[in-house]
């Protein structure tokens, strides 16, 4: 199935000389969903998944399906003031600014190997927090999926070097 098919190019949002990657059209279609997550899932089977932390927001659609498949538990990192138990907390820096990215403190045990999971990578800054907070729990990275690439950002750089599979990439921004 060729996935890539199911995904809409919207130009010029949410600003102008963006193309915006909408995977609505991609989720609205069962078999299409399915085997997105079933991919993602795929590699990592075999690598004792204890958790899979999933970014929100779209992060969370594909973060919940993938842990059931691989038998682990869900984390979700949310940005500041969503969670309503004590937090970890961790501020990155944004293109124009600051955001900051929280997880329940006890949602990640020291020594839990996590697989972080989102729809996007692109700068790769919102990731590199989100393996900076999970760190801060005493965990290990697993590796990180994602159903989408923009390979022209260059986010990869920005991730450590740790195991990264997607299943879609598109060259340009």
């Amino acid at each position: 199935m060729n996935l890539k098919k199911l995904i809409r190019n919207v130009p010029d949002f949410p600003k102008e000389g963006i193309q915006f990657k909408d995977i609505t059209t991609l989720l609205k279609d069962g078999k299409g969903f399915k085997e997105s997550v079933r991919k993602m899932a795929e590699p990592w089977r075999d690598k004792k998944i204890d958790k899979v932390a999933a970014i929100e927001a779209r992060g969370f659609i594909f973060g919940a399906p993938i842990a059931e498949q691989l038998g682990a538990g869900l984390v979700l990192i949310r940005k500041k003031c969503k969670l309503p138990a004590k937090t970890l907390t961790v501020k990155y820096e944004l293109e124009y600014g600051e955001d900051t990215l929280e997880m329940h403190e006890d949602s990640i045990a020291e020594g839990d190997n996590v697989l972080i999971v989102d729809d996007l990578l692109a700068t790769g800054g919102t990731v590199a927090a989100s393996i900076e907070l999970i760190k801060s729990a005493g965990a290990e990275i697993a590796g990180l999926s994602f159903l989408i690439e923009l390979k022209g950002l260059n986010g990869r750089d920005m991730l450590g070097g740790y195991p990264i599979d997607t299943l879609i990439g598109y060259e340009g921004v």
